[in-house]
């Protein structure tokens, strides 16, 4: 009896503990649930945080975009206007041609008188309204003398009987000009290598050298030409032709399709003189030519 008592109150401990058991467990997993919850709600609030800042990133993103763009087209109507006034270069390069080549002949004038000097024969220059003086000067060294002609009909020409060691340096450069300026380039090399050749401490002897340089460009024979430019650097460094000297070496050597050698011409003309007309040109050569 004694134990059958004692297996009733086992059974009804037990049963007793089981639903205890399984109230810890189910408060175990709610908190464990609430901390997810909480750790979820975290996370969340950091994202939220993440997603303002990546808003604000975003705008100032947007602004700058905007203030690029603004800058772009602006950039896009500088080299518009650019590219105009670059349009106009051959143009104004041209009449820079013509007024240096007008300069040139002023400046024989006082070759002349310098050479004649060096040889010991002094030369008086006429003034300008002395009728004694002109009456003096013999009729071809007026004409010498005289301010020098914008047309190329108007260029002194070889005086009958004359024979080149009779002619001044002024005669001989003008003579050579005037088979330039009517396309006898070949007559024109022969005249300015004359000149080179008669008087070569000549302050236009550089302008010689360059000048011929040009009439082999025109007639096509880039290698001589090339020769003649290379010569003119070389000998003449600090002539005033030298940057253009360097565009028509460059424009030869494209013509012989050397390009690299040419783009490497450029880029040191470019460099030595960037403000000459000379180095736009050869800019826009480059450009052209997709470097």
């Amino acid at each position: 009896m004694g134990k059958t008592i004692w297996g009733i109150f086992l059974l009804f401990s037990l049963s007793l503990a089981v639903p205890g058991s399984n109230t810890d467990k189910k408060e175990k997993a709610y908190e464990l649930i609430y901390k997810d919850i909480q750790l979820l709600k975290q996370n969340l609030f950091q994202m939220d945080k993440k997603i303002e800042q990546n808003r604000e990133e975003i705008k100032t993103i947007k602004t700058m975009l905007s203030e690029m763009l603004s800058l772009l087209r602006l950039l896009q109507e500088n080299q518009t206007d650019l590219q105009n006034e670059q349009n106009k270069i051959p143009a104004q390069y041209q009449v820079i041609l013509e007024k240096l080549q007008t300069f040139e002949l002023q400046l024989a004038k006082y070759a002349e008188i310098l050479t004649e000097i060096r040889q010991g024969i002094p030369q008086v220059a006429p003034v300008e309204g002395s009728e004694e003086e002109t009456n003096q000067t013999p009729p071809d060294r007026q004409t010498s003398e005289a301010s020098p002609p914008a047309k190329e009909s108007e260029l002194p020409t070889v005086p009958p009987g004359l024979s080149d060691e009779q002619l001044s340096p002024l005669e001989v450069y003008n003579n050579a000009m005037a088979d330039y300026l009517k396309g006898n380039f070949a007559l024109a090399i022969e005249g300015f290598k004359l000149y080179l050749e008669k008087f070569p401490e000549s302050p236009l002897a550089d302008n010689s050298l360059f000048w011929i340089g040009e009439c082999y460009f025109s007639l096509k024979q880039y290698p001589e030409a090339i020769t003649s430019f290379n010569d003119l650097i070389l000998n003449y460094p600090e002539g005033d032709k030298i940057p253009t000297a360097y565009l028509k070496k460059g424009l030869s050597l494209i013509e012989l399709d050397k390009r690299d050698e040419a783009i490497a011409v450029f880029r040191l003309l470019i460099s030595k003189f960037p403000y000459e007309e000379d180095a736009k040109i050869a800019q826009e050569k480059i450009k052209e030519l997709g470097y």
